[in-house]
């Protein structure tokens, strides 16, 4: 089951890249030829903004790559933190995206500049829009799919592009009723990327980091130990860590200090099989005494 999963993981993972790096380049073909046609420097710079995103979906798939070496003697929990890693790079690239939209943003209301295209940059424009929104909620699905936070984060970078490109209708539109709505609606979109490579970067690092599961794992872990042991061991102190294609959980157990080394031992490991089995997590149980865990809990 395990096996399969991973195997799961890796093959939408490999899709998302793929389906990406495809779109992308596809969409910066069209996008350069109706700047050159229509002599628009801005489509043509924006163009070249969506081959960028090649270069996070480029980061997606080796990451995929490097996550789905198995485990080995340097690596015994295996590579699967490379997903956070390429996140991570991804992140990085879209926060110099937000930051370039800010400046531009801010040089055009200086500047009193108003976007101007010609119809086919319109249409052009209008069709990246689409595409790309789609691009990005597909990614997002598979995201959701895989628990992959690279392909999150670059699904994001895809939406930056579509929201640029938004930026360039509106201004086409509502340029001679508001000259600033183009440098304004820059600025808003810049905060917006921030903030996704805030959530992003604050994912990333707190699985790098390990934290403590949410409480429907917990109460799913919490049943489990109770059913296989026959009565509430008191699970707490739980922590998780998490490596890509699998979680690795520890926590305590509370056991009557009349139950001698074998029976403990045995009963942990019971508990380790079945949430192996139930929950597909790899679990490290402590056993805590009795009178111990009452004067702890004091």
């Amino acid at each position: 089951m395990h096996t399969h999963n991973q195997a799961q993981r890796t093959k939408l993972g490999y899709r998302a890249g793929i389906v990406s790096l495809l779109v992308n380049t596809v969409l910066f073909v069209f996008k350069y030829w109706a700047g050159i046609v229509s002599g628009s420097v801005a489509l043509i710079a924006d163009a070249w903004h969506t081959l960028s995103d090649s270069l996070t979906s480029v980061i997606v798939i080796v990451g995929v790559k490097l996550s789905s070496k198995k485990a080995d003697g340097k690596h015994p929990y295996g590579y699967g933190r490379w997903e956070q890693i390429a996140a991570i790079f991804i992140a990085v690239i879209l926060a110099i995206v937000a930051y370039e939209f800010g400046r531009e943003s801010i040089e055009r209301l200086k500047a009193g500049e108003t976007a101007n295209f010609g119809l086919i940059a319109i249409i052009v424009t209008a069709a990246s829009i689409l595409v790309k929104e789609g691009l990005a909620q597909y990614t997002l699905y598979l995201a959701r799919k895989t628990g992959n936070t690279s392909i999150k984060a670059d699904a994001w970078h895809h939406r930056s592009d579509a929201l640029s490109s938004v930026i360039v209708l509106a201004g086409i539109f509502l340029r001679d009723y508001f000259w600033w709505i183009d440098g304004v609606l820059g600025l808003i979109i810049s905060a917006l990327l921030f903030y996704a490579v805030f959530s992003i970067m604050r994912e990333s690092i707190n699985k790098l980091l390990g934290v403590e599961p949410d409480q429907e794992m917990i109460e799913k872990v919490k049943a489990v130990t109770c059913s296989c042991a026959g009565f509430d061991v008191e699970a707490h102190h739980f922590h998780l860590h998490n490596y890509g294609d699998h979680n690795e959980l520890t926590f305590h157990i509370v056991l009557e200090e009349t139950m001698n080394i074998k029976e403990a031992h045995d009963l942990a490991d019971r508990i380790e099989g079945k949430i192996r089995e139930k929950l597909e997590i790899e679990a490290t149980i402590h056993i805590d005494p009795r009178e111990s865990a009452n004067k702890n809990s004091k």
